[in-house]
């Protein structure tokens, strides 16, 4: 659990950094902290449940944004965030270079929702989406919407997507 912790506090001190360096964001400064520590905890029950490193999960869940914080946009985030976050958790020296690319890996792909891929990706699209649906966002897409309907058993009524 310490593992995550230093994380999460090194994960922080990025975002004080980058809320200096990039003033103009698609999502406000404070969402990205609250994100990084309740998609964590979402990431770590789901990695609990489906036999998952629980820890490496929350871990990657935590990150997920990562290109987000650094650059303040949306758009492509996931894949802009791929190479900067394989060198931010080399940096912190808490995860071997596999964990680093299961990470990184997760990361980059954590916003094709409509595709399926490695079960930690799928962990953090869960957990993303999840996390989201619990602060009251609107779904982004169809895709989003229609693996958040999976995860909950059920149609969600009055669901909109942000774009409508």
């Amino acid at each position: 659990m310490k593992k995550l912790l230093r994380l999460q506090s090194a994960l922080l001190k990025e975002i004080d950094k980058y809320e200096k360096l990039v003033p103009e964001r698609d999502h406000f400064i404070d969402w990205e902290r609250v994100h990084i520590v309740s998609c964590a905890k979402i990431g770590y029950r789901l990695a609990q449940e489906r036999g998952l490193d629980p820890i490496l999960a929350a871990s990657a869940c935590a990150c997920h944004d990562y290109g987000r914080i650094i650059n303040g946009k949306q758009k492509d985030h996931a894949e802009f965030g791929y190479l900067h976050v394989k060198d931010f958790l080399r940096g912190t020296r808490l995860f071997s270079e596999d964990e680093i690319l299961q990470i990184a890996n997760a990361v980059k792909n954590h916003s094709k929702k409509g595709e399926i891929g490695e079960p930690l990706e799928e962990l953090v699209k869960d957990a993303d989406v999840i996390d989201f649906y619990e602060y009251g966002y609107d779904v982004a897409n169809k895709p989003q919407q229609d693996r958040l309907e999976k995860l909950m058993g059920h149609k969600i009524k009055g669901l909109k997507f942000s774009d409508e």
